[in-house]
């Protein structure tokens, strides 16, 4: 994952194009995957206009109805940091059994090359996620989602998911990209859950406009 400083702010429009390459962002530097023996990873966007809910996908809606989602600009507080890191160390997302400190939350999410907003997810006053988004010219960037794992039943991520297309769809955004699909990682299928969506494969956005289609095209690579 070689990563590239980008000290300068990039326009909305160069966002848009960087995303379009299949980079991603962490802090002020830009990346893509890149390894020699695997393509596993594969950038994944959502045409704004045209994705439609699955009636289980609705049925999240409705069992966050009492969700209340507040946007504004990104910051860092006691009560984010621990609800990062119950998180990161609860769900087994951490590589080292280590708890990320203020300065490194700071240096992840707040020093940015880009616009980058904040969506919080409260119930009543209590904070219950936490979403970082990138935004460009037509696209939308989903950097990092994080949520009470007590939560775990709302099905926050997928929630927070058809929260933010809701929200862009209104701001008449072309685009959502949500990071990095890998087939054989449990943490990152519900990505090609939303439909229609698209795949950077071999270097090319790939339309899967169904379930049955995104099937057939793993089980055509797994023989391959």
């Amino acid at each position: 994952m070689p990563l590239r400083w980008q000290l300068d702010p990039l326009s909305p429009e160069e966002v848009d194009r960087s995303l379009d390459r299949g980079d991603r962002r962490v802090g002020q530097m830009l990346y893509q995957t890149s390894c020699p023996e695997c393509h596993a990873c594969e950038p994944l966007r959502i045409p704004v206009a045209e994705f439609r809910a699955t009636d289980s996908q609705r049925r999240v809606m409705r069992k966050n109805k009492d969700v209340r989602v507040m946007i504004g600009p990104p910051s860092v507080s006691d009560e984010k940091l621990a609800l990062f890191n119950r998180h990161k160390l609860e769900r087994g997302l951490a590589r080292r059994e280590q708890a990320m400190t203020k300065d490194q939350y700071a240096a992840w999410f707040l020093r940015t090359c880009s616009r980058t907003v904040e969506m919080q997810y409260l119930v009543g006053e209590r904070l219950v996620g936490v979403g970082i988004v990138d935004l460009g010219g037509r696209s939308l960037s989903s950097v990092y989602f994080y949520f009470d794992p007590d939560e775990g039943k709302r099905s926050l991520g997928t929630f927070s998911v058809l929260a933010e297309l809701a929200w862009w769809r209104r701001q008449k955004g072309r685009y959502h990209y949500l990071g990095l699909y890998v087939e054989d990682c449990r943490h990152l299928v519900y990505k090609a859950r939303f439909f229609p969506h698209e795949r950077r494969v071999g270097g090319v956005w790939t339309r899967f406009p169904s379930a049955s289609q995104s099937e057939n095209s793993q089980g055509n690579a797994a023989n391959s």
